[in-house]
């Protein structure tokens, strides 16, 4: 799932592009810039990619914004044979786990901040998603653990045994 937000900073609005892997509710690409181009939702996907590198007709879920549109965006989506998906015109129910992420964000860190600049919340931002968000903030759809934790978790179950007898 992905889309873009926007964080306030005294040198103006920063955007981040973020991708989640819905499966563990956990940030696995994202990107920053001082403005919105396909670029940045296209690095973000990259990121994703790169961590992830998931199996060909993986559908990835974005609102109906022109960058997600972009013939960029819709490249990368093929080099990789990944299935494009948009919300429908208005309804924003599509996206409510990845605006639930945009909210936690903004509320437990972004909003008691005051940036003096991009780097300064760059780096908070960052901090927010691979120190807290992904390795410490409890998730109850994740039965209360944090994403890197539900994935550990789900790894070390053993496989359920099949019977060799027919």
């Amino acid at each position: 799932m992905a889309d873009i937000t926007y964080i306030r900073t005294r040198s103006g609005w920063l955007y981040l592009a973020a991708v989640l892997d819905l499966y563990a509710r956990k940030i696995v690409g994202w990107a920053m810039a001082p403005n919105m181009p396909a670029e940045l939702v296209c690095s973000a996907l990259q990121m994703a990619l790169c961590q992830r590198q998931p199996p060909p007709g993986l559908i990835v879920h974005s609102d109906r914004g022109s960058q997600y549109a972009s013939q960029d965006y819709r490249d990368l989506l093929a080099r990789y044979d990944l299935q494009g998906s948009m919300s429908r015109r208005g309804n924003c129910w599509d996206n409510s786990v990845m605006e639930r992420f945009f909210l936690n964000l903004k509320m437990e860190r972004v909003w008691q901040q005051d940036y003096a600049n991009h780097e300064e919340a760059i780096r908070d931002v960052t901090d927010y998603i691979v120190n807290f968000y992904n390795s410490r903030r409890l998730h109850s759809k994740l039965g209360y653990l944090s994403p890197n934790d539900y994935e550990r978790k789900m790894t070390e179950k053993q496989p359920i045994q099949v019977s060799e007898k027919t």
